[in-house]
């Protein structure tokens, strides 16, 4: 089995960053997704394809993927420089144009 290990980027509605401090484990799909050809909906019989496993740390997850015999694949995260400003910044009279 393969698994994707990684830590989710925040979204675009987003401003906080409350949701990408977990490490997530992702199974890669082992068989194709199929029409169904009654009803037209996609599907497939691979039930791990929907889980996502949840950990605190990236070595957490690691471990879980160690013990449980799976190959995995680490995705690094971005990380973005915060630029602290404040709005009183903008009226400043040494501002620098």
């Amino acid at each position: 089995m393969k698994a994707k290990i990684y830590r989710p980027a925040k979204t675009a509605m987003q401003s906080g960053i409350a949701n990408v401090r977990h490490w997530i484990i992702e199974y890669e799909p082992e068989e194709a997704k199929k029409i169904d050809p009654l009803m037209g909906w996609v599907g497939s019989g691979d039930m791990r394809g929907q889980l996502k496993l949840r950990f605190d740390t990236k070595d957490a997850a690691i471990s879980y993927a160690e013990r449980n015999a799976l190959s995995y694949q680490i995705a690094e995260p971005n990380l973005q420089r915060v630029i602290l400003k404040s709005y009183s910044d903008n009226f400043k009279y040494e501002k620098v144009e």
